[in-house]
């Protein structure tokens, strides 16, 4: 096992939803990580950043959306899939967001989900279960 892996890492997701309480998804490309799979914005905390430093900048960086607002929904942990592998502690929260998405490099294609849309998705790092959590909190399933 490496230095890497033997401490959780904290990572910031964002959960932006739409007026049709879909939320924005993108599938990750170039990733040593889940390449190919789906995932909410967002990323690991930068050493010096605050969190929300870090999910404001991680959401401009893949999507050159901008962030208007921000409010921290709830922490989950993500175990690691096996030994050695990343362990994580996804750090939720809810963005308005303004501009067109433009992805970077780090996704090939973005969606917009909704309750019903998940299991049609094969999506990473348990963000959908966080998504399920979210819809169930605010009474949309």
């Amino acid at each position: 096992m490496d230095d890497a892996n033997t401490f959780p890492v904290p990572v910031a997701r964002l959960i932006i939803p739409n007026h049709k309480n879909e939320v924005l998804i993108l599938r990750r490309a170039h990733s040593t990580h889940a390449s190919g799979s789906w995932c909410l914005p967002g990323g690991k905390i930068d050493y010096g950043d605050t969190v929300e430093e870090s999910a404001v900048r991680e959401l401009e960086e893949e999507t050159s959306l901008t962030c208007d607002s921000l409010k921290f929904l709830f922490y989950q942990d993500s175990l690691p899939p096996e030994p050695g592998t990343m362990h994580c502690i996804n750090l939720y929260f809810k963005c308005t967001a303004s501009g067109k998405i433009v992805l970077n490099s780090e996704s090939s294609q973005f969606a917009w989900i909704g309750p019903e849309g998940v299991k049609n998705y094969e999506i990473a790092f348990r963000n959908d279960e966080a998504l399920i959590k979210y819809w169930k909190d605010n009474g949309s399933i």
